[in-house]
This record gives structure tokens, C-alpha cells and sequence, in this order.
């Protein structure tokens, strides 16, 4: 499993809770250790979140948990 695989699981699971936003998605993916931080501020230089919804995520091993906003869930890509 990779480790973008391993957060998505996390993050879809905070998608059914209807507080959720990008908040506890970064807060939950800010407690994995594997989340490659400047590389994920990078790819969303420019994030707005009343547009993009939520942030994608890169990992160390080079895998993105990348959001998708049409179907409100996270999936794991290289």
C-alpha cells in the first residue's frame, strides 16, 4: 500500500462527517509523517478553497492523495 493510498483511507473517512472541510483534511493529514510538506505546498500554490474545495497531498514516496471535487473524495495516484 502506498503511502498516499494510506491517507486517502483517513481522509475519506472524515469526507461522510458533515463538518468536514479542508481544515480537518490538513489537520489529518498533518498527522501523517510520510506527507512531503513542501512538495504539497507546491502543487497547491494556488489553492482557494471556496474553488479547489480541498488540497491534494504529496507523499514522500511520490504518491498524491489528490482530492476530487465532482466526487467529494479523496484517490490515491502517482
Amino acid at each position: 500500500m502506498s503511502d498516499a493510498q494510506r491517507l486517502v483511507k483517513a481522509l475519506n473517512e472524515l469526507t461522510k462527517s458533515t463538518q468536514f472541510s479542508y481544515v480537518k483534511a490538513r489537520a489529518a493529514a498533518r498527522q501523517e509523517a510520510s506527507v512531503d510538506w513542501p512538495a504539497t505546498k507546491a502543487l497547491n500554490a494556488d489553492f482557494n478553497p471556496d474553488v479547489d474545495g480541498c488540497e491534494s497531498f504529496v507523499m514522500r514516496d511520490g504518491s498524491i492523495a489528490e482530492w476530487k471535487p465532482g466526487q467529494f473524495r479523496y484517490a490515491a495516484s502517482r
